[in-house]
């Protein structure tokens, strides 16, 4: 039995009652045939393609493709390292589903006063 075949079949038992994401997408150890095959719910790209998009033609190119890719394969894309509204907007514009960075929020400290997602309803 192969990597792919193995990791798929554990994932997929996994993630029956939870979204999985695939993080990191489009450096490393990730390539185009671990989004057909593996059972995630969201592509997270790579904040190395996302934070010179407005400057850089080649990394829009990839952005917007790797973001394609993931709806044709009913995914949700997320990009990461979306320090400013250029960025965010050419986002929003090739139609990228989700954005987190410093152009968004900047991160905020953990306490019982203030606990991340604060706003948010508990079951």
């Amino acid at each position: 039995m192969n990597f792919m075949l193995l990791n798929t079949k554990w994932i997929s038992q996994c993630t029956q009652e939870i979204f999985s994401c695939l993080d990191d997408f489009g450096s490393g150890m990730s390539s185009y045939a671990y989004l057909k095959h593996l059972p995630v719910d969201y592509i997270k790209i790579d904040g190395i393609f996302v934070r010179d998009l407005a400057d850089d033609p080649i990394d829009l190119a990839l952005v917007n493709s790797i973001n394609e890719i993931a709806h044709i394969l009913d995914k949700k894309a997320i990009a990461e390292y979306v320090e400013n509204n250029d960025i965010l907007d050419l986002l929003r514009e090739i139609g990228v589903d989700y954005a987190q960075g410093f152009g968004i929020a900047y991160p905020e400290k953990i306490s019982e006063e203030n606990p991340p997602g604060g706003n948010q309803a508990t079951p």
